[in-house]
């Protein structure tokens, strides 16, 4: 497992992490604040305290990736990037002209990639949290056909509907899923993020799946990641009916 993960020129480590191996981090290239993580993910946008153990006094920077580059503050916006993969990986299965649904969408990361990486005609963001907002209303500025939504996903309304509907939701997105459902076109596709035991995947998924989706066909279960010792996060890619 990966001791620290690294966003733009921040280091982020755990509360176990030794001062004298942070001090030798600085000495890593573009590596300029090294923070240590306080407490866990907590709260509605579940974000994670933290104290900075040296170099600058900051916590905001500017990460890159998938030829896309962001602005946050890694304190107060939920932000994984261990994610990169997993965004491209949505990016190269959108086609040419699609509509795309992005719930609980931070500071842009999928929005930004979409826009980059497919040809996807518009791509809508809905995120509550309105500092992570306004980062990626900066962070999507140049791209006009993305359009970035401060509200809560239960309240989001439209008159259109999506061919796809993304779900990157850290904890119980299956809450939203009547919301993807109802925003998604039959025959759309929708991704729905979860964290699960390996022993539950996919079983658990799919019956959170199916206490409101009536009819849905599974295109593929992804491991997107170790999220803790014997815990993944997955994502399922399914068709509504």
């Amino acid at each position: 497992m990966v001791a620290y993960d690294v966003i733009g020129d921040i280091v982020i480590v755990g509360e176990d992490f030794p001062n004298e191996k942070c001090e030798e981090l600085l000495d890593k290239k573009n590596i300029n604040v090294v923070l240590r993580k306080v407490g866990i993910h907590h709260g509605e946008f579940r974000t994670q305290d933290m104290e900075v153990v040296c170099g600058e006094d900051r916590k905001e920077t500017t990460y890159k990736e998938n030829g896309v580059e962001m602005k946050l503050d890694v304190e107060k916006c939920y932000f994984s990037p261990r994610l990169s993969t997993e965004r491209q990986r949505i990016a190269e299965l959108v086609k040419e002209g699609e509509r795309v649904l992005v719930l609980f969408s931070g500071v842009g990361p999928y929005c930004l990639v979409l826009a980059k990486n497919s040809e996807a005609a518009k791509i809508v963001g809905v995120e509550k949290n309105k500092i992570a907002h306004e980062y990626s209303v900066w962070n999507c500025r140049k791209h006009d056909h993305v359009e970035i939504i401060n509200q809560d996903a239960n309240d989001y309304f439209s008159e259109d509907k999506f061919d796809r509907v993304l779900m990157p939701l850290p904890k119980s997105a299956e809450d939203f899923l009547d919301v993807a459902v109802k925003y998604v076109k039959k025959g759309g596709v929708i991704h729905f993020y979860d964290f699960l035991h390996e022993n539950d995947i996919p079983d658990a998924a799919l019956e959170k799946i199916k206490a409101h989706v009536s009819k849905f066909k599974v295109l593929d279960v992804v491991k997107c990641g170790h999220y803790s010792p014997g815990k993944f996060r997955i994502c399922v890619d399914f068709v509504v009916q």
